[in-house]
């Protein structure tokens, strides 16, 4: 298991790592005085303590990226201020400590983390998922494309336009029939738009910002995705939780 604690305060790094050590001795423990070094750094944390407010980059915009790459380490926010709660659950917190920290407090939180990770390895969830895909065909050719990478789709010009981070891909068919084969990880928020909740960043009433792009969301459609989308975060293990 490995965790990584990213503070600029030397301080702050050295208190949390003994007390990863006393709970977790086999743990593999990396520690980064900023948010541009945790980026920079080979290989990512299964477990990271994120300061929210650094010089630089902060633990927010750190972790916007990181989720860009990474959608599987747990994250767990530091923060001397609660009003950071939920834009730690904008980027699928799991939880965050209002320093000063407690003992007591650390402990159930980092016990309740490893054991979301164990969840996650022993169900095999640490890799890419078992790869699910459709046949489509553009532009004379039958291309593959796997349902992890659509960011979301839109129906334009008679033809379903599928986002994906690198390349938009297009051709004839029906929205609905995409819906279907996608699965509960997608949600027709439109008649005109289906998203993967995977690469949600914000939203509102009327409007989903993607990763790459946005959706409309139409109104009578809001309360399902808000529940749905709750849902999902849980079942990924980025639900928001309190004790």
């Amino acid at each position: 298991m490995r965790i990584g604690i990213c503070d600029d305060e030397e301080s702050v790094r050295r208190m949390l790592a003994d007390k990863v050590r006393g709970l977790y001795p086999e743990a593999e423990i990396r520690q980064f005085p900023s948010g541009e070094e945790l980026l920079a750094a080979d290989g990512e944390p299964d477990i990271l303590f994120l300061d929210v407010k650094m010089p630089g980059m902060g633990g927010m915009e750190a972790a916007k990226k990181l989720r860009r790459r990474n959608r599987r380490t747990i994250l767990i926010f530091l923060t001397a201020m609660e009003e950071y709660v939920f834009q730690a659950f904008d980027v699928g917190a799991f939880h965050y400590l209002v320093k000063p920290i407690s003992e007591e407090k650390f402990k159930s939180v980092l016990s309740a983390a490893a054991e979301r990770y164990r969840e996650l390895t022993e169900g095999g969830l640490t890799g890419r998922p078992g790869e699910r895909y459709l046949m489509v065909m553009s532009g004379g050719a039958h291309i593959k494309v796997s349902l992890e990478d659509i960011v979301y789709a839109e129906v334009f010009n008679r033809k379903v336009v599928i986002h994906k981070m690198e390349e938009d891909i297009e051709y004839y068919g029906k929205l609905s029939e995409l819906a279907q084969q996608a699965g509960e990880d997608f949600f027709r928020t439109h008649r005109a738009y289906l998203v993967h909740f995977k690469y949600v960043v914000k939203y509102d009433a009327s409007t989903i910002w993607m990763e790459k792009g946005k959706a409309l969301l139409a109104k009578n459609n809001y309360p399902e995705f808000v529940k749905k989308f709750m849902r999902y975060n849980q079942k990924a293990g980025w639900g928001f939780r309190t004790w």
